[in-house]
């Protein structure tokens, strides 16, 4: 499969696995990009940025396809040392870097002297013409089915992919609700150039989960995710577990809640934990409306192989479709 996006990171199918926290490790990023995609370290689950550029180096020792690193960057009262961890992957020779976050655009300057392919994810059209004018080589368009942080204006997929195709003239990522060929083929269809996955690519074997997380998710339906954050403006989709659920009805109570009110449950450190114990309602677990999609545990490599090979077939019925 040849596309722009192909072209432009060096890898043979146009599948990006999305930089998620604790889980865009090596183990992760090599399987996905040896069997062909584009694997993503992220670079905050690494504690400090020496330890980033160790994993970064053990996951060159594990592929020697392109990788990229995740760098989300917002606004902390607390920031970690964003510049340390940019130099650690400059230093690193590491080529592709995909940003979030709109605090990122003051370091796209350093990224791009140092020859680094900057895709930047987004939202938002308005935000993905302003991350084109700042010089950012693609844009991953996340709708509102997508785990993680959709934004608050709710665009589904089918509206948004082709809206930011349509608006732009740097490549466009399909990202959010697609965990199969049949997505895949609808993505490009729609005017994507290529996909990012999270989910989906949680689901494989490979991602360093507990077997308990993927066995829940694996059960989960469309229907098994909640939005928290929702009166707070800062939506983020998690799986619907005993934590998500307290979450929600703490933020819905007469006279809403402060992020005090729910701070304890919805901690980081909380969430690392249930991921790597297996303990299900013992945290956050970040995961898309794909779950109901998804009904199986294939390796990487498997994994992309079937895509492919669904989205050539959807493709080519849909064409016979149109010439009948």
């Amino acid at each position: 499969m040849k596309t722009r996006i192909t072209e432009m990171l060096g890898i043979r199918y146009p599948i990006i696995q999305g930089g998620m926290q604790w889980v865009g490790r090596a183990e992760l990023a090599s399987a996905v990009s040896n069997a062909g995609g584009l694997g993503m370290l992220t670079g905050l689950t690494q504690p400090t940025p020496e330890a980033l550029a160790k994993e970064i180096r053990r996951c060159r020792e594990m592929t020697d396809s392109p990788f990229g690193v995740n760098m989300t960057i917002f606004p902390t009262i607390s920031p970690p040392p964003y510049d340390e961890y940019i130099d650690a992957i400059i230093a690193n020779g590491v080529t592709i870097v995909e940003t979030a976050g709109n605090k990122a655009i003051e370091y796209m300057p350093k990224m791009k002297a140092a020859g680094i392919r900057i895709i930047h994810k987004c939202v938002a059209v308005r935000h993905a013409l302003s991350a084109e004018k700042l010089g950012v080589d693609a844009i991953s368009i996340d709708g509102f089915e997508c785990a993680g942080h959709p934004g608050e204006e709710d665009i589904p997929g089918l509206v948004l992919i082709p809206a930011a195709a349509k608006a732009l003239t740097i490549p466009v990522i399909a990202s959010g609700g697609i965990g199969d060929g049949r997505g895949m083929a609808a993505a490009l269809a729609l005017g994507a150039e290529g996909i990012n996955m999270g989910t989906r690519f949680c689901l494989t074997q490979e991602a360093p989960i507990h077997e308990n997380i993927k066995a829940a998710l694996l059960k989960g339906t469309e229907r098994d995710t909640n939005l928290i954050f929702r009166t707070m403006k800062n939506s983020a989709r998690v799986f619907k577990n005993a934590i998500s659920d307290e979450v929600v009805a703490t933020e819905r109570r007469p006279g809403g809640c402060a992020f005090e009110d729910i701070r304890p449950l919805v901690a980081g450190a909380r969430g690392r934990a249930a991921l790597e114990a297996g303990e299900i309602n013992e945290g956050i677990i970040t995961a898309g409306m794909v779950i109901g999609l998804i009904d199986d545990l294939p390796t990487c490599d498997e994994l992309l192989e079937r895509m492919v090979r669904e989205c050539r077939e959807r493709l080519a019925f849909a064409t016979r479709l149109a010439s009948a």
